[in-house]
């Protein structure tokens, strides 16, 4: 069994968001995928067969399997474009999210990803003790968006992982407006996936772009993720949808040894 490593949302090597890319004939035991994903240890692993003019695709975290994952889709469809269909200029995965399509740009990885609904919560004393200041605001999609004051803090965050296990939402996500490079930064974090930060979250950004379009009245933004590895987002509105881009450079190709198990 073939396995590509690609950095996400990253032109250099060590940046960027790592996922671990198999694409093949059939999907092997759910049981496997997990095992191979709790073995590579990284936030995503992502497995891809090829379904008559799509791919199927799903993500498993060293935890279990997810719903939508950025940057594992951004590595597949590297790889997809790259070994796999290198006449190709676009893919079409179908997940549990349903159809994702990927188109690619020159050095970009265009997604489209649907927009998550953001509900306004109250900022509660969990939300402080968790993060140490209060947010000033918070809301809630699949995730918990919590917005903080400045950059600086969201850049020198040391995560609480006790505390921020116990709060709403799959992952928290803290973002801040930007500096001149970007509109916004953000950092993520999803102990309950046991991934303590997701150094580049693409479905992360399905809750962080909205609200920065929505308060800077913009339709595109650049957002960055400032995790020690950092990656960059362009994100545009498309209706209900997000556009999502990124660059991606190969790490690894490796076999797994399946006679092993």
């Amino acid at each position: 069994m073939k396995q590509f490593i690609v950095d996400a949302f990253t032109d250099k090597p060590f940046a960027g968001n790592p996922a671990a890319v198999c694409v093949l004939e059939n999907f092997p035991s759910e049981e496997l995928m997990k095992n191979i994903a709790r073995e590579n240890n990284l936030s995503e692993t992502a497995f891809a067969v090829k379904e008559g003019g799509a791919y199927r695709l799903r993500w498993f975290t060293p935890a279990r399997e997810i719903d939508l994952c950025g940057h594992a889709t951004l590595a597949t469809a590297f790889v997809v474009l790259n070994f796999y269909e290198k006449c190709a200029a676009a893919v079409t995965f179908n997940t549990m999210s349903g159809a994702l399509y990927v188109r690619k740009n020159g050095d970009l990885y265009e997604m489209e990803f649907p927009a998550y609904d953001l509900k306004p919560v109250p900022v509660t004393d969990e939300m402080t003790a968790a993060l140490g200041v209060r947010p000033l605001e918070a809301f809630m999609g699949r995730d918990l968006l919590c917005v903080m004051d400045s950059a600086e803090f969201v850049k020198k965050y040391s995560p609480v992982t006790d505390k921020i296990i116990s709060l709403p939402g799959t992952l928290l996500h803290i973002t801040a407006r930007g500096d001149a490079k970007a509109d916004c930064v953000s950092r993520s974090f999803a102990p309950k996936i046991a991934i303590n930060e997701d150094p580049v979250c693409g479905s992360g950004h399905c809750h962080i772009a909205p609200y920065w379009m929505q308060k800077l009245q913009k339709t595109e933004i650049v957002a960055y993720q400032a995790s020690a590895r950092g990656g960059t987002l362009y994100c545009k509105a498309k209706g209900k949808n997000l556009l999502i881009s990124g660059k991606a450079v190969l790490f690894s190709e490796a076999e797994i040894n399946e006679s092993a198990f």
